[in-house]
């Protein structure tokens, strides 16, 4: 990744803040948590762009200009609807699952290994 990539990295990163800013309190309220949520859980290819919050933001654009509520547009369980909206996709969640489980049956292996020798 060149300068010129960062740059305009930056430049859309905060074109991106300002139409958060722009949203009605309760949609940046729900954005926030959302957007911490992803980058909690939420699929690797987070990491590489922002594609996903971009289209909760025109979600939520589209739902403020309509005058729903966030709730309306999500439903009451957000946690779910950010599930729905990652899918099956891999998430950061998912790898540290795996290499807890990787590990674990790594030692109750080991630990097999030494009482049956």
């Amino acid at each position: 990744m060149g300068i010129r990539d960062i740059i305009e990295g930056k430049r859309a990163w905060r074109a991106h803040v300002a139409r958060v800013k722009a949203l009605p309190q309760d949609y940046r309220t729900a954005y926030a948590e959302i957007q911490k949520y992803l980058f909690k859980v939420g699929p690797v290819e987070m990491t590489h762009g922002f594609g996903l919050l971009a289209g909760i933001l025109d979600l939520f654009e589209e739902g403020a200009a309509l005058r729903k509520g966030v709730l309306d547009v999500t439903g009451h369980d957000v946690a779910a609807f950010c599930d729905g909206l990652i899918g099956d996709s891999k998430t950061n969640a998912g790898i540290c699952q795996a290499s807890v489980d990787r590990e674990v049956e790594k030692a109750m292996k080991k630990a097999f290994d030494r009482t049956n020798q």
